[in-house]
């Protein structure tokens, strides 16, 4: 049952950036990349939102709800917002160090990846 939450809300999630990225990208003929900036930016306060809620209002529903929205929807929208979460909550906890530690290694490392990924697939081209 968690895998067919987490699947369906990870559809619309999804679908929801994709949408959402080709109305931005209609509207935007520019070569910065609005339209991921908006949607890290969205998915990021939604699940600031959906976290906080959660907390809050829903506790017996937290695990189901979690799963679909924060898991699947979120996740499947922009996995960014689980990067924020994470590091927002390396920080609340006080970990300071570990949380700029985190969002370099994770900025870096995988822009760094994304890259030597590139370089291999374009030298056996």
């Amino acid at each position: 049952m968690n895998y067919l939450l987490v699947g369906m809300g990870g559809a619309l999630g999804a679908m929801a950036r994709f949408g959402l990225g080709s109305a931005i990208n209609r509207l935007w003929a520019h070569p910065f990349p609005l339209a991921t900036l908006i949607i890290n930016i969205v998915g990021s306060v939604m699940m600031g939102l959906v976290v906080g809620a959660m907390a809050k209002l829903t506790p017996a529903l937290g695990e189901t709800v979690r799963l679909f929205i924060a898991v699947g929807l979120l996740g499947g929208f922009t996995t960014f917002s689980a990067f924020s979460l994470d590091t927002v909550l390396l920080i609340e906890r006080g970990e300071l160090v570990l949380a700029m530690a985190y969002v370099l290694l994770s900025v870096v490392v995988c822009v760094i990846g994304l890259y030597c990924g590139l370089l291999v697939i374009r030298g056996l081209a």
